[in-house]
């Protein structure tokens, strides 16, 4: 297993570097989407609206942060389940998206888009929110605000601790 410090923008190029069970300190932009998130994106998609932000080398992390107490740029920002998310992603990532980080297994279907489009999967560090959130040093709410915690939100990532969780090959630290 290797470690790696990457930016957000250097995922794409080291993706066929990365191996399953190899940490990851990542900063850069990333952008929270969860199950509401995810649906009206689909929908502008199917309509061809244009998204909040490009989903072409983005990365997504699969999270609901806390309300943010004064003095600090976000809340708790801990992973939420990202099988939640996976009747969404074959298709974010066949448009281009890089990245996905939660916890937790996905199914067949995201395994292989991850595979086809040279992605990864990345796992935080559930029931670890307030420890996440100090690895976070900008928090903006770009799009669906009457989504309270679930709103779209691009983030500034600074050394977020990450585990590979599914490679571009197909490599998995789960049984599925």
């Amino acid at each position: 297993m290797a470690e790696y410090i990457l930016n957000t923008s250097e995922i794409k190029k080291y993706s066929e570097k990365l191996k399953a069970g190899d940490t990851v300190l990542l900063s850069g932009t990333v952008y929270t989407s969860r199950d509401a998130a995810h649906k009206r994106i689909k929908e502008m998609i199917d309509k061809g609206e244009k998204l909040p932000y490009d989903l072409n080398g983005a990365a997504i992390y699969y999270a609901g942060p806390t309300p943010t107490p004064e003095g600090l740029a976000i809340g708790s920002c801990g992973p939420t389940t990202s099988s939640r998310m996976d009747k969404y992603a074959p298709e974010f990532l066949d448009l281009g998206l890089a990245a996905m980080i939660g916890k937790g297994p996905r199914n067949r279907e995201v395994t292989e888009a991850v595979i086809r489009n040279k992605a990864v999967y990345f796992c935080a560090v559930g029931g670890a929110g307030a420890l996440a959130s100090k690895c976070i040093t900008e928090c903006e709410v770009i799009a669906f605000e009457d989504l309270g915690c679930e709103s779209v939100k691009k983030l500034k990532f600074a050394d977020f601790p990450l585990i590979v969780a599914i490679d571009c090959r197909g490599n998995t630290l789960f049984d599925n």
